[in-house]
């Protein structure tokens, strides 16, 4: 059986890389491990480039090098959405009185990896592309693609969620996958690239921070 991977790459940070030493994660092992039965045929990695920012100036360096990384993956192919970014006006958490309860912040918005992850899906579905599917995101808007793919088109599919297993999204649930895997941090410590890599380019080098 071959299965297609899908992985919302903002989604697994936020769920579960954050704050980890195990942002250097090989995609293709971690699918291995969650696929279990048959073979990956595909990984389709759905992400934004970030920008420096006055707290984080190294973030799309970081960013870069692992995008690299990951391109030595034969069969994984990176699909970019794009941030939008807009000064917006939000409350003070704790106010004080007599000072302003509002106050102007940076507002950074990634869009379009949901729709470019849900578009690829139900595609390489219509299209016989695969015998199986995976999706890594516990994001509620892929519940209906999901549930297309899985009962109008017939492929099984599972949902992977990178966050923990009380805050996993009940409409994926609700979709009636074929299957549920949930990620973890032993899971992430054994799936982790090498320190060096090579490309057509040079050495790929895993950054400090992470």
């Amino acid at each position: 059986m071959l299965t297609s991977v899908y992985i919302d790459g903002f989604n697994l940070y936020y769920g579960c890389l954050r704050g980890t030493p195990y942002k250097w994660l090989d995609l293709d092992a971690l699918a291995r491990r969650l696929v279990r039965q048959g073979s990956v045929h595909r990984i389709r990695y759905f992400t934004a480039m970030v920008t420096a920012r006055p707290d984080d100036p190294g973030a799309h360096k970081r960013q870069d090098t692992y995008v690299r990384a990951l391109r030595t993956i034969p069969h994984l192919t990176v699909h970019f959405g794009r941030f939008q970014e807009r000064i917006t006006r939000m409350p003070l958490a704790f106010p004080t009185p007599g000072s302003p309860r509002t106050v102007e912040v940076v507002k950074t918005e990634e869009k379009g990896s949901d729709v470019n992850l849900a578009t690829h899906l139900l595609l390489d579905a219509f299209r016989r592309d695969c015998d199986s599917a995976l999706v890594v995101s516990n994001d509620a808007d892929l519940a209906e693609p999901i549930r297309v793919v899985r009962h109008e088109l017939d492929i099984p599919i599972g949902v992977a969620n990178p966050y923990p297993y009380e805050r996993r999204a009940v409409d994926l649930i609700v979709a009636r996958p074929t299957f549920l895997r949930q990620i973890n941090p032993s899971m992430l410590k054994a799936c982790q690239l090498p320190d060096r890599l090579q490309d057509a380019h040079g050495k790929i080098r895993r950054p400090d921070r992470w």
